[in-house]
């Protein structure tokens, strides 16, 4: 009697799976016969008019090939912007976990532009690093700003990145002693939750400090620099991925929180000017900064990209008419291979110096003009792992900024997917269910120890160097592989000047 039961539900259930199969089949088949008749009429796509419904699967097979080429296809030393090699060095490193490797690089050695650092014949007994020393910014300020870590996390606005995202940098920021910068999208209460020092930006719209015609609210910046943790006011002129273009957050990441923040109207595109309405060549910078500078009594400089040093030495010039303490107290040098959330691939490709050329022209500029310890140097463009950090500090940099390492020491996977509001780690996302993929106490101990990771072997390179200091760290310590496979000393490539008879 029983086995006759289950028998009879058994058949039920075999007869209902074959209906929902049977449904389904008809549903898949009506949907096929739709999606061709549409295809077949529609005019603006001649592939899927020539090949309706299947014509599909190539852009499939376009979106999933971003993916499987990360994990399947591509070799360690392969993928851009960042190849396998590079991120797993990040992600060793911002978990703390053992990063030696076994049987030898697969770096390409040989390879024209690589970079690889000169080691002393006698490096110093006991020691296998040396660690950095506080350098002041701004000596003529009335808060000027004394700083050893020579690697902080570089511009990235909140809005850009979310919440959990800004929260675990700020936590992260304070535990290793290295400095946050806005970027341009205001000071949000994420950037002060950790209690790090805050380098704030102000953008071509400026945000969170900006009047509603766009004009900038001493007032408004007044009450954001009256925090200790803000210790520098930069001015943004421009960044490597977007020279002569402002800043885009699109609509849907335009929360009425964001909106608020920056002073906007919620659930719009927020699209910067291309440059700041009251800068409109040299001598009106240095107003500003002067401007901002006395207002604020914090370190003051800008950031920029260059395609050229021709306006720099402008700069020099009216630093020499006014007098040194008019000069800027820093500039940041954006390379044109600098990320950003969105950013159209004509100005991200082909506009502005790469930081290998930008850098030293910047320093030499400095150099020659006698401004060189006067202003000191910040540079970002792709430095993310400790060779690279040490390569810039050997051109000059006082300071390496980095942001996209640090999205890398959050979990990024390169997804490539910043501008679209879908990032699957929950880090440039304002959609809450994907924000919740990132634990803000976890990955806040991995920002601290990507930074403790690279500034101390850093102090590795520097101590195998010879020298006492990673900034000690100079072009006669580093050498380029040329074309012809033999490398370069960097000091030849990129000789000192001398100084300028007439400097400031």
């Amino acid at each position: 009697m029983e086995s006759t039961g289950f028998a009879h539900w058994l058949v039920v259930l075999v007869e209902t799976f074959a209906v929902l199969f049977l449904m389904l089949l008809v549903i898949a088949i009506l949907v096929v016969l739709v999606t061709w008749v549409i295809d077949r009429n529609q005019t603006h796509n001649s592939v899927l008019r020539n090949y309706p419904v299947i014509g599909h699967f190539r852009y499939w097979f376009l979106h999933l090939g971003e993916f499987f080429r990360q994990y399947l296809y591509s070799s360690d030393r392969e993928e851009m912007p960042f190849n396998r090699a590079q991120r797993m060095w990040v992600y060793r490193a911002a978990k703390n976990s053992e990063n030696t490797n076994a049987f030898g690089s697969t770096r390409d050695l040989h390879l024209e532009g690589v970079p690889f650092f000169v080691n002393a014949a006698f490096p110093s007994l006991g020691e296998t690093h040396v660690k950095p020393q506080p350098v002041r910014i701004g000596p003529y300020t009335r808060e000027p700003y004394d700083h050893a870590a020579f690697f902080n996390i570089s511009a990235m606005s909140f809005g850009a990145l979310s919440a959990p995202a800004v929260r675990a940098l700020s936590i992260g920021a304070a535990k290793a002693g290295i400095w946050m910068d806005t970027g341009e999208g205001g000071l949000a209460p994420y950037h002060l939750e950790g209690g790090c020092d805050i380098v704030f930006e102000i953008g071509t719209a400026k945000y969170g400090v900006r009047t509603p015609d766009g004009k900038l609210d001493d007032q408004k910046l007044l009450a954001i620099c009256a925090h200790k943790q803000v210790k520098m006011v930069s001015i943004k002129l421009g960044q490597g991925a977007k020279p002569g273009m402002g800043g885009l957050l699109p609509a849907a990441k335009v929360t009425p929180e964001i909106a608020q923040i920056r002073g906007i109207p919620a659930g719009q595109d927020s699209q910067s000017p291309n440059r700041h309405l009251d800068i409109a060549n040299v001598p009106q910078l240095m107003d500003a900064v002067r401007h901002i500078r006395d207002l604020t009594g914090k370190p003051t400089g800008f950031k920029a990209v260059f395609g050229g040093m021709e306006w720099i030495e402008e700069v020099c010039d009216e630093v020499s008419k006014r007098g040194i303490e008019s000069a800027p107290d820093f500039i940041i040098v954006d390379g044109s291979e600098g990320g950003t959330g969105a950013a159209p691939q004509t100005l991200m490709e082909g506009v502005g110096l790469p930081l290998r050329e930008a850098l030293p022209a910047l320093v030499n500029t400095l150099i020659e003009r006698g401004l060189r310890d006067r202003i000191k140097v910040i540079c970002s463009g792709k430095c993310i792992t400790a060779y690279d950090v040490a390569w810039a500090l050997s051109m000059g940099a006082d300071f390496v900024n980095s942001a996209r390492g640090f999205m890398l020491a959050l979990g990024c996977i390169q997804s490539l997917q910043c501008n679209r509001n879908t990032c699957p780690t929950g880090i440039t996302t304002q959609n809450p269910r994907l924000q919740r993929g990132l634990v803000v106490m976890d990955k806040s101990e991995r920002v601290a120890h990507y930074a403790h990771n690279v500034m101390h072997e850093v102090g590795i390179i520097a101590h195998s160097c010879g020298v006492d200091d990673p900034r000690e760290l100079d072009r006669t310590h580093c050498r380029v592989m040329g074309d012809d496979g033999v490398s370069v000393p960097l000091v030849k490539l990129f000789p000192y000047p001398e100084m300028a008879a007439e400097k400031v």
